[in-house]
């Protein structure tokens, strides 16, 4: 299967599936300019290929958003978390949020593997 993706050709500019909107609170504006930052940081890195932003709002918990984060976290894809509420959503052990603090919201955060000692 691995070889097939050998052939695919790469897009011409990364795409990021978004989860979470609707249960966010966060105003279509806002959105909008959270969207354009990542977009432009993705292609200032030279990622050209699919990520994910999750919309994560502690306060207004959507479960369907849980299994959203374990399944995206399966795929060679990075993964974005926009901290909507007080916290960010829990991880299975192995895993952080890492907070991107060259945005001034100081609210988007990665997903990490934690290092191994």
């Amino acid at each position: 299967m691995k070889i097939l993706n050998f052939f695919k050709p790469k897009p011409a500019q990364p795409t990021i599936d978004s989860y979470g909107q609707s249960s966010s609170g966060v105003e279509p504006e806002q959105m909008q300019l959270v969207m354009e930052w990542l977009f432009a940081s993705l292609l200032n890195a030279g990622y050209f290929g699919k990520s994910h932003l999750i919309w994560h709002n502690s306060d207004r918990l959507d479960p369907s958003l849980e299994q959203t984060i374990k399944k995206v976290m399966k795929r060679d894809e990075p993964v974005f978390l926009y901290r909507c509420g007080a916290s960010v959503s829990p991880l299975p052990t192995g895993y952080y949020w890492r907070m991107m603090d060259e945005h001034p919201s100081m609210r988007i955060y990665q997903l990490e593997v934690k290092p191994e000692r």
